[in-house]
């Protein structure tokens, strides 16, 4: 002996232990993130080798739904029974309904195994993050979830070049194909690394809880998907899915109060600080997924770039996103303090949108990258930093169910976001061109920006004029969105960040402990994704 304690070898251990969990992880997200971003680009190209261009909004939908439906009830399993078998599950699932969507002969086919693949899509995600409030304490989280948070930004910004590059040299199949390799190398890197799940004790898994929950959600998102695009917003079928929908949520509701052991446990939203999270992560959802809608629209149909190159122009945006996550984990890490970072962001995004709405046909490429590079900017500080918030705001049982609502309220936002400016920009061009042109075009000309080019002089010009005034007005109304985000965040209690995993020090986390031990070393870190019913 040396007289040497092992403390710097276990310190050197541990770090490099989390860091190869990181990897295993990341990959697992890597492929939900590409899986958006790159089949966005094959769309066309897939609807016109199935022939059923008329469906194509259903291969995003059954996604979207299937996805956000499960969510609450993969964090609530991990809770239970740990997270690794189930994380690999999903994976696995992924994987299989990946190479099945490649191998789809039509639309209605690929519409179903697409249904499964987002089923897959809810655990990777939620379990991801998760384990990572598995195996890093709170102070150092923020770091490690900056690197999934830049991970995810890198795969937006790269997702459709690589999209097109598969489209253009081998085939539409290939945008699942590719998640192929990349989901058998997560596989065995994450069955390697965590540790595994012993038995633990038997649970009693709330069915009826689960099956309200996923019908009441997917009733609301079929509403605020189809409502004014496919059906009008006061059509018997709209109505019907609305009502039911919140009928279907409150017998959940119901059910949860009498369950032993609740999918969502609605004691959880007695916490502020899970409030608040919830209502800002659902408030920038709605900012972030709705409006990048409407920037490549901007750019195609006012600046005439072509569907790939409006890609490339909003490299600003993802940049952005990726500067500030960054740099807001290394913040957080360093002093311990967040709360005014999602402030900054808020505040940052507000900024942006009100940039936005002075965007038209005559500004500069370096107004416009600028305007999105600083919007990018505060959605970057404001989105991945709640994530951190509601996992040290909960007891560690509730890890799981946490991270599952927040991550819920984050789809439910991208999904109003995107129906709700859908309708607000198909109402207000419509009227506008009406003022202008006699109402001889109608809304649906703004999803073919090459049909646009090709319109007489005057009738073009009418087009644009409406389509610019439209955007004015929907980035002004959005500026009251960020404002709102801001606000809310005043109230948000800034809790010290633990420096230990084990958090059940109480069960009202509005009154936990300050305590300063020092950081767990990665036995204890990963004992704890394997036993989490037992913490």
């Amino acid at each position: 002996m040396d007289g040497h304690d092992g403390s710097d070898t276990s310190e050197a251990i541990s770090a490099r232990s989390r860091a190869v969990i990181l990897s295993a992880l990341t990959l697992g997200m890597l492929m939900g993130a590409l899986d958006l971003t790159i089949l966005g680009t094959a769309l066309p190209t897939i609807a016109a080798d199935l022939h059923h261009l008329d469906q194509i909004s259903w291969v995003f939908t059954a996604f979207v739904l299937s996805q956000t439906g499960t969510t609450p009830i993969f964090g609530k399993l991990g809770d239970l029974y740990g997270r690794k078998r189930l994380y690999l599950a999903t994976i696995a699932l992924f994987v299989v309904a990946s190479a099945a969507c490649g191998m789809a002969t039509s639309m209605m086919e690929l519409i179903a195994l697409r249904a499964v693949q987002g089923v897959g899509a809810g655990g990777l995600m939620v379990l991801a993050q998760a384990i990572i409030g598995d195996v890093v304490a709170p102070r150092q989280r923020a770091r490690y979830q900056s690197y999934m948070g830049a991970v995810n930004a890198i795969a937006i910004l790269a997702g459709p070049t690589i999209g097109g590059l598969l489209v253009d040299h081998l085939s539409w199949r290939w945008a699942f194909f590719i998640n192929l390799p990349i989901g058998a190398v997560a596989l065995v890197a994450t069955a390697t690394v965590l540790p595994s799940d012993p038995g633990g004790r038997h649970h009693t898994i709330d069915y009826q809880g689960s099956a309200l929950l996923m019908a009441g959600v997917t009733a609301v998102l079929l509403a605020a998907t189809w409502g004014g695009r496919d059906y009008e917003w006061g059509s018997p079928l709209i109505i019907g899915l609305a009502v039911g929908g919140v009928a279907l949520l409150a017998l959940f509701a119901r059910c949860e109060r009498r369950a032993a052991e609740p999918i969502l446990p609605l004691d959880l939203f007695r916490n502020s600080v899970v409030r608040v999270t919830c209502a800002v992560t659902f408030l920038v959802s709605i900012l972030m997924l709705g409006l990048t809608i409407y920037i490549p629209m901007f750019l195609q149909i006012v600046r005439g770039a072509s569907p790939t190159n409006s890609g490339t122009l909003q490299a600003p945006i993802i940049l952005g996103m990726l500067s500030t996550t960054l740099a807001s984990g290394q913040i957080i890490t360093r002093t311990g303090r967040y709360k005014l970072l999602p402030q900054i962001g808020a505040a940052q995004m507000a900024i942006g949108l009100v940039l936005f709405s002075r965007m038209d046909a005559h500004s500069s490429r370096a107004v416009i990258s600028g305007s999105m590079f600083f919007f990018g900017m505060g959605v970057g500080l404001s989105i991945q930093v709640m994530i951190l918030v509601i996992q040290n705001a909960v007891p560690y049982r509730q890890l799981g169910v946490a991270t599952s609502a927040a991550s819920l309220f984050r789809s439910l936002g991208s999904v109003a976001g995107s129906a709700g400016f859908s309708a607000f920009v198909n109402n207000r061009f419509s009227a506008h061109l009406a003022l202008r042109n006699g109402g001889t075009v109608s809304a649906e000309i703004l999803n073919s920006p090459g049909t646009i080019r090709t319109l007489p002089a005057a009738t073009h010009r009418a087009v644009l004029a409406s389509f610019q005034t439209t955007l004015h007005e929907l980035f002004l109304y959005a500026v009251v969105v960020a404002v709102l985000s801001f606000i809310v965040l005043l109230f948000l209690r800034e809790l010290p960040l633990r420096d230990t995993i084990d958090t059940d020090e109480g069960d009202d986390a509005d009154n936990a402990s300050a305590a300063n031990v020092s950081a767990s070393t990665i036995d204890q870190a990963t004992t704890s994704i394997g036993v989490p019913s037992g913490r």
